[in-house]
């Protein structure tokens, strides 16, 4: 399984309680604590989760965008739709960015804060987590191997990904580094394995909405990126419902203004 971990025990003891580089400086605000950093990547360097210990990994949510009115993907999502209808209005910021347009391919973009936020959203990541929504649009037993993720040939990840599904699939590799692994024993047997592919880095949650919210009950996430977008979905995946931020024990790092979002950092607390 990989090196031992701290974090693979706390992981384990939560599944008895819950039966889920730029180097830029951008200017931010501290909403609490009044000693939060202004650079996003110091984000990483907090003390804020019980997880926050040199040897273990953390687990991250990063550049996950959200309408003002709490929406993380638009309705009826299919092969059509793959963020929902009218989805794609919560991604307009990063799709102006240099780490978008050079992803496809492209050597133009927006340089700004937003572009900066994304260029280190990728940094220090050792491992990526995915509902299985994020991963395609097939549901039930895979009928056969024919469907290999949104993104072509050359994933944009470049580590091991390990996708949440019920029914079991060989893993995947694909070119650049990146390999699909198909994880059916639920969001704690990802999470111990994504840190063990990690080493010394972070491991990324990468959504979709219903992963992230099962995270959160789990008390397993330590930091969260957001990129809220000025935009009325007024249906879809709503990723607050039912969820009580402050009583599972976070609160707001920083806030950083963007070009077209506003991004908040939000942390476990200890």
């Amino acid at each position: 399984m990989g090196r031992p971990s701290k974090r693979g025990d706390l992981v384990r003891e939560a599944g008895d309680v819950v039966a889920e580089s730029s180097g830029e400086r951008t200017p931010g605000r501290a909403c609490c604590p009044p000693r939060a950093s202004h650079n996003p990547r110091d984000l990483s360097l907090g003390r804020f989760s019980p997880y926050h210990e040199n040897d273990m990994s953390k687990l991250r949510v990063q550049s996950f965008a959200v309408s003002i009115d709490g929406y993380g993907a638009g309705r009826s999502q299919d092969l059509q739709n793959p963020l929902g209808v009218r989805g794609p209005e919560l991604m307009e910021w990063f799709f102006n960015t240099r780490v978008w347009r050079k992803m496809h391919g492209h050597d133009d973009g927006e340089t700004g804060v937003d572009n900066g936020i994304a260029e280190q959203a990728f940094s220090g990541i050792g491992a990526w987590i995915l509902g299985r929504n994020m991963f395609g649009p097939v549901r039930g037993p895979w009928p056969d191997d024919t469907w290999k993720g949104w993104w072509g040939d050359e994933p944009p990840y470049h580590v091991p990904v390990f996708v949440l599904t019920h029914h079991p699939r060989a893993p995947l590799r694909m070119k650049g580094g990146t390999e699909f692994r198909f994880v059916t024993e639920g969001i704690h047997a990802a999470l111990e394995q994504a840190i063990a592919a990690a080493g010394d880095r972070d491991v990324r949650l990468g959504g979709g909405v219903a992963t992230i919210r099962q995270y959160l009950r789990a008390g397993l996430i330590d930091e969260l990126h957001l990129a809220i977008r000025p935009v009325l979905l007024g249906s879809g995946e709503h990723l607050w419902h039912d969820i009580d931020m402050h009583a599972l024990g976070y609160g707001c790092a920083k806030v950083v203004p963007g070009e077209r979002a506003n991004h908040v950092f939000l942390r476990r607390k200890i």
